[in-house]
């Protein structure tokens, strides 16, 4: 719903924003300077650690082969603005897990997946809600939070290998009766390569959205992230 390397920029969830890129053992305490030696601590090799289910991870940094068009960070929307301002994808490092699994089923068929949304700042709720302010498209960030700010939350479709869209029931946040999972008013292919989509969706960890056919939300939920931000790790 609309109101839802490795060198890895993480979040935790409710916690500052930090950018974590090698983890380092204490150095020792330095005992050599009572024996009147120089102490020089010996720094051990650096490793990359591997993010928490509930960090934020960049989605390109573990699916490279993954498309990416987010509609907000252009006009090219149905608000007409631009609503934040990063091209990256970022999800919870959970949910890029098993976004990772359905891109890799999706691939057997000659198929990628086209990420039109995902992590979403608070700003860019309240940005849609003042364009949109009707709870049946947006969350009201008054009244609560969008999976797509809790960063378990995505919109996608699918391309094929030359990475031309599949046909679908409806272009992106089209908010008519089509764009729903009744598909009954879809033509035989677009109700095959929607219903294509949520099955691998769905059998990798995820739910759809029945009003778009374009969401789907992780079915391990997470808090809202209040403080991360996009473009001052980017």
């Amino acid at each position: 719903m609309l109101g839802a390397a490795l060198c890895l920029p993480l979040a935790s969830c409710g916690t500052q924003s930090q950018i974590v890129e090698t983890s380092f053992e204490t150095y020792p305490e330095i005992t050599h300077a009572t024996l009147g030696e120089p102490y020089v601590p010996v720094l051990p090799e650096a490793t990359t650690l591997t993010p928490r289910d509930e960090d934020m991870a960049r989605v390109a940094d573990y699916i490279p082969d993954i498309l990416t068009e987010l509609k907000y960070s252009t006009d090219h929307n149905f608000t007409g603005q631009v609503i934040y301002d990063f091209q990256d994808v970022y999800l919870r490092y959970g949910t890029v897990k098993k976004l990772r699994d359905a891109q890799a089923a999706f691939a057997e068929l000659g198929l990628r997946l086209k990420i039109w949304d995902g992590f979403r700042p608070v700003s860019a709720q309240f940005a849609l809600w003042e364009a949109c302010p009707d709870d049946n498209f947006v969350a009201n960030p008054n009244l609560g939070y969008s999976n797509h700010t809790r960063g378990n939350a995505v919109d996608v479709t699918l391309v094929d290998e030359t990475g031309r869209e599949l046909e679908m029931p409806t272009e992106f946040d089209n908010f008519s009766a089509k764009a729903d999972r009744d598909y009954s008013d879809c033509t035989d292919t677009q109700r095959e390569n929607a219903m294509l989509l949520q099955e691998v969706m769905e059998k990798n960890g995820f739910s759809g959205y029945f009003g778009e056919w374009w969401h789907f939300n992780d079915t391990d939920r997470y808090e809202p992230e209040k403080i991360f931000d996009p473009v001052r790790v980017g």
